[in-house]
């Protein structure tokens, strides 16, 4: 008998970070085309409600505004979202920010620590909440977005560069203590794609260069990033934990 891989999301609740914008709106509504019904986080409550408009009779779309840095916060989003739908079976951390582009050197404590607080701390506090409803069920996937320059380096953005590297650790971590209690952890790794986070650089005359070195010849679209995050969530990828999928149009095979 053939078994045939499959991407369908309908029945399960995905939580997904970041979805207000950006990458992590991206994953949001192609979750909620694969059937998902989708738990919506930010810090803005109003960019959530357009996404739920945006989808109705899509899917069902559970605002939870929260900021991911407040770990009380967080816990308290993923009991509103267990109290509304009984269950957490996918998670996306998409949520993050790059607000500085200096040399290290010039790097403040205060910026090293915000961009750490917020993409680092903010994907554990959102692991451990939602990790110990998926513990206790037996099952559930978690995608951790980090970033070419995980692995990759470049100028001036250590802070947002140390915080990828340390969430792809955290991430196969994670998939080592959970895998045989039936919970799946991977991190999926962008390259360039117009965002509000990564306009300013594509903008800037250093984005030329960007986009001389994609093999591919162009910078992402979100969706396209959107589509791995889907099969990582999904049964056809029932046998992957503690992996990472790049989508960076080649930039990385250099």
């Amino acid at each position: 008998m053939t078994t045939v891989p499959s991407f369908d999301l309908t029945g399960r609740t995905v939580w997904v970070t970041g979805a207000g914008k950006g990458l992590g709106r991206a994953v949001a509504v192609a979750a909620a085309h694969a059937g998902a019904r989708v738990a919506a986080t930010a810090r803005t409550a109003g960019d959530l409600e357009k996404l739920a408009a945006e989808l109705a009779g899509v899917a069902v779309v559970d605002v939870v505004p929260a900021a991911v840095d407040d770990p009380d916060a967080v816990d308290a989003a993923a009991a509103t979202i267990l109290h509304r739908t009984g269950r957490i079976d996918g998670v996306v951390n998409a949520a993050g920010i790059s607000p500085v582009f200096v040399r290290s050197e010039r790097l403040s404590d205060a910026d090293w620590q915000r961009v750490l607080r917020v993409n680092l701390d903010g994907t554990f506090h959102v692991c451990r909440a939602a990790g110990r409803a998926m513990l206790e069920q037996g099952s559930g996937s978690i995608v951790n977005v980090t970033s070419v320059h995980a692995e990759v380096g470049a100028e001036r953005i250590a802070a947002y560069a140390a915080s990828k590297g340390a969430i792809t650790a955290l991430s196969r971590t994670l998939a080592v203590e959970w895998a045989d209690r039936g919970v799946r952890v991977n991190c999926l790794a962008p390259g360039y794609v117009p965002t509000e986070l990564s306009n300013g650089l594509l903008d800037s005359p250093r984005g030329e260069a960007v986009r001389a070195r994609i093999p591919m010849g162009r910078t992402g679209h979100p969706h396209e990033v959107a589509g791995a995050a889907v099969f990582l969530l999904g049964d056809a990828a029932a046998y992957t934990t503690g992996s990472t999928i790049t989508t960076d149009g080649g930039w990385t095979a250099w």
